[in-house]
C-alpha cells in the first residue's frame, strides 16, 4: 500500500489501495472475528459514490448478550482487570505502535467509510487515536490510591478500581478517535469494554480490535459489535449487567439513553451530545486569524462536528468587511473526493443528512436570513452526498438555523454591540460544548471567556486542546468527560477501607 500511496500520482495511488484493501466485516467477540448468530449482515457504503464497501455483521441483543457474558467473565477473572498497572501500561503501548504501523490501512478505511479527506484521517485521525491510546497507557500507573488524614489508632485508604463491564457507543462522524477516547481510559483502569461502532461506520474499530489482540489484550478484554443503535444499543443500555455506559452522539439520544439507565440498574451514564458553537469576534481582534478560523470552525469534516462553531457572533462595527473575509476563506472549502490528499472537505455522510442541510437551508432563506454564499448541493453525478459550504447574513439567535444543530456545512452569522450582548447571544442555547473568543484585550478576552457557558473555551483560536486536556459539555451538551487524568473518574469506583488498629 504505501509503495502505490507515495507513487507520483498520489490520487491514483489511493484509488488503487481503495480497490485492492481486504476488509473483514465480521464483529469481535472474545478476541476473534466471528459472525452474528444470526448470520446477518449489512452493507456499509462510500458517502463519496453510495458504493457499497462491505458487508458487516448485523449483530443483535443475542449477539449482546454472549459478549456481555464473556466480558464479565473476564473482568471477574481478573486477568485484566488485576493485571498490574504498569502490564496494562505496555500492552497499551504496544497497540498504539501497532495503529501507527498501520496507519496508511487505517486511515483508508475511515476515509472509504465516513468520507472524510484523506489528508485529516492519516494526518489527524489517525495519529490522535495513536496519542490517546499511549497517553492513556503511560497514564494510569501514575493514578495514585490515597491514604486519609484520620485518628492515629485509624487507617482510611481510598482505592480507585475499575466500573466492570463498560458499554460504549460512539458515533459516525469522528469513529476512530472517539473509539479511542472511550476504549483507552476505560481499558486502562482495568474494565472489560463492549464498543457499539455506528452501524454505518464500523471499519476502523473493528481493526484496531484486531491489533489490540496481537498486542496482548486479553480475549474478552473487548468485544466489537456493529449493529442497529434503536435495537442493539438500546438493549446494552437497558442491560442488567454492565455497570456504566459512555456515549457520543446527539441530545435526543442522549436523554433516551439516561432513561434506559433509570429503567435498569441505574448503570453509571456519561455523555457527550450536541453543540451549536458560538465563535465570537471582536473589532480589535486578529480579524485574518479569525476568519480564516471560523471558516475552518465550521466546514471542517463537513460540518459533521458537535463542536463547530456554527453561529459565528460578531461586532456590528466591523461586520460588513469581516464576512466578506470568511467568504473569501470559504472557497478553499468547496468540496472534493476523499481519496485526493488535495481535498480539505469530503461528502455528507449519506443522503439523509444531505437533505437534512438542505432543508435548513430552506429554512433559513423562509425565516429571513440572507444567504450569501453557497446554499446548493454539488457532484450529484458522482453518487455522493456533496455540499457547498453556506454562508446566512443577517441572522437573528431566534432563527432554527442559529438554535438547532444542523450537522453540516451552514454558518449563520449574528451582530452583536458589546461584550454583554455577545455572552447573552452566546449562552442563549441549549447546548454548551464549545466556542472562541477573538480580541487582543485581555480583559476582555477572559472576561467573555469565563462568562460563556462551555465545556471547552478557545481565546484567539478554535479547536485548540489535547489528549492532557478535559473534553465535554455543560447543560444539554452532556455530562462527564473525555481525555485527560480526569476520564479516569468515568470509568472507576472509589471505595473507602476504614480499618482500626488494637
Amino acid at each position: 500500500m504505501a509503495e502505490q500511496i507515495q507513487a507520483e500520482n498520489p490520487l491514483r495511488g489511493w484509488q488503487a489501495a481503495a480497490a485492492e484493501i481486504q476488509i473483514d466485516g465480521r464483529a469481535f467477540i472474545d478476541g476473534a472475528r466471528v459472525d452474528a448468530l444470526s448470520g446477518e449482515t449489512r452493507a456499509t457504503s462510500n458517502p463519496a459514490n453510495g458504493d457499497e464497501i462491505a458487508q458487516v455483521a448485523y449483530c443483535n441483543a443475542d449477539d449482546a448478550d454472549r459478549a456481555v457474558k464473556i466480558a464479565r467473565s473476564t473482568f471477574e477473572s481478573g486477568v485484566w482487570s488485576s493485571m498490574v498497572p504498569n502490564d496494562r501500561k505496555m500492552v497499551l503501548v504496544r497497540w498504539a505502535e501497532l495503529i501507527d504501523s498501520h496507519s496508511d490501512e487505517i486511515a483508508l478505511l475511515e476515509t472509504l467509510d465516513v468520507g472524510k479527506p484523506i489528508a485529516d484521517t492519516l494526518g489527524i485521525d489517525v495519529g490522535a487515536a495513536i496519542r490517546t491510546i499511549r497517553w492513556s497507557g503511560e497514564a494510569i500507573d501514575k493514578v495514585y490510591d490515597e491514604i486519609t488524614p484520620t485518628p492515629s489508632d485509624c487507617l482510611a485508604l481510598v482505592t480507585r478500581l475499575p466500573l466492570g463491564v463498560v458499554a460504549a457507543i460512539v458515533p459516525w462522524n469522528f469513529p476512530l478517535s472517539t473509539t479511542a477516547w472511550k476504549l483507552a481510559p476505560s481499558l486502562a483502569t482495568g474494565n472489560s469494554v463492549i464498543l457499539k461502532p455506528a452501524s454505518n461506520t464500523p471499519l476502523s474499530a473493528l481493526r484496531i480490535a484486531d491489533l489490540a489482540t496481537e498486542a496482548g489484550l486479553p480475549a474478552g478484554a473487548l468485544q466489537v459489535l456493529p449493529g442497529s443503535g434503536s435495537s442493539l444499543g438500546q438493549h446494552l443500555a437497558l442491560h442488567m449487567d454492565i455497570d456504566g455506559l459512555t456515549f457520543t452522539g446527539s441530545t435526543p439520544v442522549g436523554k433516551q439513553l439516561m432513561e434506559y439507565s433509570g429503567q435498569s440498574n441505574l448503570k453509571r451514564t456519561f455523555l457527550e451530545l450536541g453543540g451549536k458553537g458560538p465563535n465570537i469576534v471582536f473589532a480589535d481582534g486578529n480579524l485574518e486569524k479569525a476568519a480564516a478560523s471560523a471558516a475552518l470552525a465550521v466546514f471542517y469534516n463537513g460540518g459533521q462536528t458537535c463542536t463547530a462553531g456554527t453561529r459565528l457572533i460578531v461586532e456590528e462595527s466591523i461586520m460588513e468587511d469581516f464576512l466578506a473575509m470568511v467568504i473569501e476563506h470559504s472557497k478553499a472549502w468547496i468540496p472534493g473526493d476523499p481519496l485526493d490528499p488535495a481535498t480539505v472537505m469530503g461528502p455528507l455522510i449519506d443522503s439523509s443528512q444531505c437533505q437534512t442541510v438542505c432543508d435548513y437551508v430552506t429554512i433559513g432563506v423562509e425565516e429571513g436570513a440572507e444567504l450569501v454564499f453557497g446554499g446548493n448541493t454539488v457532484y450529484g453525478q458522482s453518487g455522493g452526498f456533496y455540499h457547498e459550504p453556506t454562508i446566512f447574513a443577517g441572522v437573528n439567535n431566534q432563527m432554527r438555523i442559529a438554535q438547532e444543530e444542523i450537522f453540516g456545512p451552514v454558518l449563520s452569522v449574528i451582530p452583536f454591540r458589546g461584550a454583554d450582548q455577545a455572552v447573552e447571544i452566546a449562552n442563549d442555547s441549549i447546548y454548551g460544548l464549545a466556542g472562541a473568543v477573538w480580541s487582543r484585550d485581555i480583559n476582555t478576552a477572559h472576561k467573555v471567556a469565563a462568562a460563556v457557558r462551555v465545556g471547552t473555551m478557545g481565546i484567539n483560536n478554535y479547536f485548540g486542546g489535547d489528549i492532557t486536556v478535559p473534553f465535554g459539555g455543560f447543560k444539554q451538551s452532556g455530562n462527564g468527560r473525555d481525555k485527560s487524568m480526569h476520564a479516569f473518574a468515568d470509568y472507576t469506583e472509589l471505595k473507602t477501607t476504614w480499618i482500626e488498629f488494637e
